[in-house]
């Protein structure tokens, strides 16, 4: 019993020094150089960048990590990490997250089925609604590290979830959540709940 206790008390300590906390001011500075694509305050004005801005502070962390890693290949963010340590990366996810992030416009023509999607799945296909992971409003749920989606830029919601679709993305883990979701997306699909996330509020 007590070598449980011991061993389980290593393992939450260890635990906790190899995901250090992050630090917003510290992250400001550090986070320069990610304003040129992103803008200095995480609310991209290109498309196919995604939206940093009050993204949850667990699932950025994740993603630069991925990226850094090779897990997720990101040809723009090439090298761009490679330099940064784990505190650096902590420090950058938690100046993003604190960062309020602006909402787009939805197509209104492609609303009604993207709401659909978006809210009910498609039970026919097996395909769970969003709301399920990223929440009714679409902001996510940053203690499972599920990311925030209202306001993110269509362009590149679609680009994920086709690049989920086609394999072409693959860090949702070992139970392939996304991957298999994606998977009973048709191209209309994505580009009418991606347009849906952009005006979600």
């Amino acid at each position: 019993m007590n070598k449980l206790l011991v061993s389980l008390l290593l393992t939450m300590g260890v635990t906790g020094v190899a995901h250090a906390a992050g630090d917003a001011t510290a992250g400001q500075t550090k986070a320069a150089v990610c304003g040129a694509c992103h803008s200095p305050d995480g609310n991209s004005v290109a498309p196919n960048f995604p939206k940093l801005a009050g993204q949850g502070e667990r699932y950025l962390l994740k993603q630069m990590q991925d990226i850094k890693g090779g897990k997720r290949p990101v040809v723009e963010m090439t090298g761009l990490l490679d330099n940064l340590s784990d505190q650096d990366l902590a420090d950058i996810a938690a100046y993003f997250a604190s960062q309020k992030g602006t909402i787009g416009q939805a197509d209104p023509k492609l609303v009604a089925r993207g709401e659909a999607l978006f809210r009910g799945g498609n039970l026919e296909a097996g395909m769970p609604a969003c709301t399920g992971c990223h929440a009714p409003d679409g902001r996510g749920n940053d203690l499972a590290g599920f990311p925030q989606l209202n306001g993110q830029h269509a362009q590149y919601v679609a680009k994920q979830l086709t690049d989920f679709r086609e394999g072409n993305r693959t860090n949702d883990g070992d139970s392939m959540i996304m991957r298999s979701i994606a998977a009973k997306l048709s191209n209309k699909d994505i580009e009418a709940v991606s347009s849906y996330i952009q005006g979600l509020h």
